[in-house]
Formats: structure tokens, sequence, C-alpha cells
């Protein structure tokens, strides 16, 4: 009888257990989850761009997209699109196909869901590149640098 209730405790425990494990970590969609997500409910949207080789891109990874503020805050105000920017797949958003271009004529290329709307005229696209978009999928800002927590928790705070 007693191992039935202490069998009966844990299996109520394990959804309380695995809930507070996805609290420690930012939800990140991709984009067709972002394109769903916005069509139930409008929410603000944070994109961030990052390559394997960026050195800036994987400081945040290990900080700021780490603190516990951050995380909270991204996962309740806010869709968090993340997506490496020379990635070769084909993304389908809002009925429009996106591939990466340059991957046939260049090792490394840029994505153009990126080079679409990270870019920035007269300067070449840089990494990390994160934007910030209201609910109605209008660009807020755009930072092209290494954020500290404090910078990221400021940015996310004011939209």
């Amino acid at each position: 009888m007693i191992k039935n209730l202490q069998i009966l405790m844990l299996f109520l425990a394990l959804p309380i257990l695995s809930y507070s494990q996805k609290n420690d970590t930012i939800n990140w969609l991709n984009f067709e989850q972002l394109e769903d997500s916005l069509l139930l409910k409008p929410k603000k949207t944070f994109i961030y761009f990052y390559a394997d080789w960026c050195v800036y891109c994987k400081k945040m990874e290990r900080n700021a997209f780490r603190n516990t503020e951050i995380i909270e805050k991204m996962n309740s105000d806010f869709y968090a699109v993340k997506m490496n920017a020379e990635s070769t797949d084909t993304i389908t958003f809002e009925g429009h196909k996106f591939y990466n271009q340059q991957a046939e004529s260049r090792r490394n290329g840029i994505h153009q869901i990126p080079l679409l709307l990270a870019s920035r005229e007269n300067l070449e696209f840089s990494l990390p590149a994160i934007l910030i978009l209201d609910e109605k999928f209008r660009l807020r800002n755009r930072e092209f640098e290494y954020l500290t927590t404090e910078k990221m928790l400021e940015l996310i705070t004011d939209h």
C-alpha cells in the first residue's frame, strides 16, 4: 500500500518537475512556429540571429540567455526566435519560401531571412543580430553587438 502511494506521489510530482525544468531555458521557436503562434495570439517578438563561429553569440548564450530574469521575461512577454544565420534550410513564412542563396556560391552564406530582416543600409550584415518587433510585427529595435546580461535585460524591459 505504501509503495503504491509512493508511486502515485511520484507520478503527481513529475509534471511539476518537468514544468520547472522548462522555465530554466528560453522557449525558442523557429519561424514556422512563430507564424502559427502569431496567428493564435499576437505578442511581441524577439529574433536572435547567430552563427556557430560567432564568439559573442556564444558568450551571450552562456551569460544573458541563461539569466533567470531574462528567461522569465522572454518566456512571458515575447515569442523568442533563434536562427542560425548560415542555415541551409528552406523556411516557409507568410506564404513565402526563404533559403540560403549564398550557400550555393559561398561557404557559410547568409540565409535570406536574416538578410531581409537584419540588413543595414551601407553596412555589411554582422552578428550577433537581435530584433525586437511589436505585436503587429513592426520593427521596434535592432542590435548588432554583444549584449551583457544587464544590457539584454534593459533591451527587453524597455520594449
